[in-house]
């Protein structure tokens, strides 16, 4: 007799989703290592004592980690695709049928904490890092990288600024003093100024309505555009993040680098961990920078930018150091005269070196050598003796050595965060909203690395979820061959 099946669905089906999760999952393994319970009180400020009940603090961090440790940079993304993962769900607690926040509530919550929140948890996974034995501490490289913003160079509009606080005290006077029974002139079109909409945008003139925070800039490689600057640290031991804050774009690396310094000294310190070293690029160069090394106790190596000169030989002129002058080739001197704040950068100061008019006046170079006025002038920094002490190290045998291990450190590990823990763009709005995101992506990173150095290499994810009894079928099928497999090698090696 021909037999045909009836398919038809069971009403009850005995399942415990705990029980379908290996006990090597990544998810099962962050779950047991990472408490999140920190966040009940520390959270509890935001809410009030009445109303509905808020999504669980827990559940929202844990769907952020998911996030950057999936390279999601979607909430709704996010939410889908962890209904669909047994693994994930059991990591977030849930069971399958039971609906998951809506996404609109990630992004009200991910505004609604503060940094503290998320710095705390960077905070608890780096402690987690260091009580494993992952990280030296002792030196640190230290890079950025700018992340594109989440708004367009298109959308930028014109400044209006008020140029002097005396205009606007006499434009007030001038009302007061207008009759009021006078009737207005009206305007005509030519009374709104000049429209410059031909006119290239800059930071100083334009700024984007959507994210004023976000600063217009560029590098080698890279388009003009929006960014935010990403600065951060790396343990040089285990290339694990030990710090990472977001910084308007166009800050330069040297100003940030003696606000980063202190926030570093803190989080090692917070385990008793000295940082004695760090190692930078040329960008962080700068007097103000090494000066705040030597305040943290610490040493540093960072080439001098490529305009600094640390010898006037090539262009014919000594130094003398006893009399601090300058004598050039046909013996004329060139003494300190005075000191000048750097243009555009009031807190870099140069020296300025100036020969006499009379003293150049017969010389047979003095159209080449002299400026307009019939004098020579040479500018020195006024931190030379610091790039000096700073370039001695650098040259040094260890120096080119940290430099090497500075490129293949912390070069790498952004190169990680942009491409695989969804940094390759911000997709809030505001600086401290950015930070939110680097803090999480560094978070995430660092907990991929705890897990492989404590329980060994990842493994592939589980079977989604999606598949229903068929996906459960094809899971437990696996497990059956590979428990088939090791009685087999178990029966041929009793004997």
């Amino acid at each position: 007799m021909q037999g045909k099946k009836i398919h038809q669905e069971s009403l009850f089906i005995q399942f415990q989703l705990s029980d379908y999760v290996p006990a090597d999952n990544f998810y099962r393994r962050l779950k047991s290592l990472l408490d999140l319970d920190f966040l009940y009180p520390t959270t509890l400020k935001y809410y009030g004592k009445e109303g509905q009940k808020s999504i669980d603090p827990v559940v929202f961090m844990k769907l952020m980690l998911v996030g950057y440790l999936e390279n999601i940079n979607s909430d709704r993304r996010i939410v889908i695709s962890s209904g669909m993962r047994m693994d994930i769900l059991y990591f977030l607690g849930y069971d399958l049928g039971q609906e998951l926040p809506w996404h609109s509530t990630l992004s009200r919550t991910r505004k609604l904490f503060g940094e503290e929140t998320f710095l705390e948890l960077f905070k608890q996974v780096l402690k987690l890092c260091i009580n494993n034995g992952m990280i030296s501490g002792k030196r640190q490289a230290v890079d950025s990288a700018l992340i594109p913003a989440n708004a367009a160079k298109q959308s930028m509009v014109e400044r209006i600024v008020m140029e002097d606080a005396s205009v606007f005290s006499r434009e007030l006077n001038d009302n007061i003093e207008d009759d009021p029974a006078k009737p207005k002139e009206p305007k005509s079109d030519n009374d709104e100024g000049p429209k410059n909409k031909d006119v290239a945008p800059t930071n100083q003139t334009h700024f984007s309505p959507s994210d004023p925070d976000a600063r217009l800039t560029t590098k080698p490689g890279k388009p003009m555009r929006l960014y935010y600057r990403s600065q951060m640290s790396v343990d040089t031991a285990s290339h694990c993040i030990t710090y990472i804050q977001a910084f308007k774009g166009n800050e330069a690396d040297n100003s940030s680098l003696p606000v980063i310094l202190p926030q570093i000294a803190g989080n090692m310190a917070d385990h008793a961990i000295q940082v004695e070293e760090i190692l930078a690029d040329t960008g962080y160069s700068s007097g103000k920078a090494i000066r705040a090394l030597t305040a943290n106790g610490m040493k540093g190596y960072i080439p001098a930018p490529g305009t600094y000169k640390s010898s006037r030989e090539g262009e014919g002129f000594i130094y003398d150091d006893n009399y601090d002058r300058y004598t050039c080739i046909m013996g004329v001197h060139l003494p300190f005269k005075r000191i000048e704040s750097a243009y555009n950068e009031p807190t870099v100061f140069k020296k300025i070196y100036e020969s006499s008019i009379s003293d150049c006046k017969n010389c047979p170079f003095k159209d080449i050598c002299a400026n307009k006025k019939g004098f020579k002038k040479l500018v020195d920094s006024a931190d030379k003796p610091l790039y000096e002490y700073m370039q001695r190290r650098v040259e040094s045998p260890r120096g080119k050595q940290m430099m090497s291990l500075r490129s293949s450190t912390v070069e790498p590990v952004f190169g990680s965060l942009i491409n695989y823990t969804s940094l390759d763009r911000i997709n809030t709005k505001g600086l401290k909203q950015a930070n939110k995101c680097m803090l999480m992506a560094a978070a995430a990173y660092n907990i991929k690395k705890l897990l492989k150095c404590k329980f060994g290499p990842l493994i592939a994810a589980p079977i989604p979820a999606i598949g229903g009894l068929k996906g459960l079928f094809n899971q437990l099928f696996m497990q059956f061959i590979g428990y088939k497999q090791q009685h087999a090698v178990n029966f041929l090696t009793s004997f």
